[in-house]
């Protein structure tokens, strides 16, 4: 699969013959290896001309923005090449049908809900007494499949989350106080580290649908809206637990983040640019894991864990074969 590309220094993206450049504004210049590349970070400020958009756009290589703060604020989604009338109408359909639209949001739900219950069980066998969560999400699992809304399994999505967020300071070995979740604009450093990292995953799903015939912006638990990509909403919740949470986790307990990561003038709010490189390092590593998959009977990655959730999405739409959400088994 091809790889992420991280762009840290400001500059220009150009178009040179075949390729991409960025003339960096210390003057250097960096060739991007164009064909090896599936899409590309810009995390400093970037300009880019209309001869650059074309070449990103033959090539099918989105581009997502971060501000100074480092919060997402949006991609460049070159133009579909991908997409099947007869899918994005069954899509449409599904999205109608509110007894198939809310089967399908359960489906994300309880995979998601596994996936955070594996980490509670993950920790507590290493000496984190996290029993009390892991017994409080069995029984808002038990809810899931009982809801007769989307709202009404919202509500339970929430209260799985807010169970499972308090266990985090049992989790995380450093001494940071992590009351509850809060985003617009997050409160402190592990809130700030929260929407960060899944801003990562929610760019990283997009990226792998992308690839396939699914439209981004017709979903089933998150409601579609004006401007977003809705459908890599409802697929991160899944990953968040096994890719996001985890690296959190990873990062905090071997201290890679620390205090120090974030600048505390800004009330924690802005990652420094080390802070931020060691994420997205992280990130990287992570994807390129490799895992047995035991239906395909063979290594797969991460990342492309992902874009076989999608595929998995198709064939549930098309009628072909019922979704199951993947979940963790190791």
């Amino acid at each position: 699969m091809k790889d992420s590309f991280y762009l840290y220094k400001s500059g220009e993206l150009k178009r040179k013959d075949n390729t991409l450049r960025l003339e960096r504004n210390d003057g250097t210049k960096r060739n991007i290896p164009i064909e090896q590349i599936s899409d590309i970070y810009a995390m400093s400020e970037i300009s880019l001309n209309t001869s650059a958009l074309n070449i990103l756009s033959q090539y099918g290589i989105m581009v997502h923005f971060f501000n100074y703060y480092d919060f997402y604020i949006g991609s460049f989604y070159p133009r579909e090449n991908l997409l099947a009338g007869n899918l994005v109408v069954k899509q449409s359909e599904l999205y109608l049908d509110e007894k198939r639209r809310l089967d399908l949001a359960q489906r994300f739900i309880l995979a998601a809900s596994s996936n955070i219950y594996r980490n509670l069980r993950y920790y507590n066998g290493r000496g984190k007494d996290t029993k009390s969560a892991m017994e409080k999400i069995i029984e808002y699992q038990k809810m899931i499949k009982k809801t007769k809304s989307i709202q009404e399994l919202m509500g339970v999505e929430g209260n799985i989350r807010k169970v499972y967020y308090a266990a985090w300071n049992v989790i995380i070995s450093e001494d940071i106080e992590f009351d509850k979740r809060v985003m617009h604009p997050p409160d402190n450093m592990i809130n700030s580290l929260i929407s960060y990292v899944n801003s990562l995953i929610y760019t990283t799903v997009l990226c792998q649908i992308y690839q396939t015939q699914l439209n981004p912006t017709i979903s089933y638990l998150h409601e579609p809206g004006v401007r977003r990509f809705s459908l890599c909403l409802d697929l991160a919740e899944i990953f968040k637990p096994l890719i996001g949470d985890r690296i959190i986790f990873s990062l905090l307990n071997k201290k890679q983040i620390t205090e120090k990561s974030f600048t505390k003038q800004l009330n924690y709010l802005h990652l420094t640019r080390e802070g931020s490189e060691v994420i997205m390092h992280k990130l990287d590593e992570y994807l390129h894991k490799t895992i047995f998959h035991k239906e395909l009977q063979k290594d797969v990655s991460y990342k492309y864990l992902i874009r076989l959730e999608a595929y998995k999405l198709i064939k549930h739409i098309l009628g072909e074969k019922e979704y199951e959400g993947f979940e963790i088994w190791w």
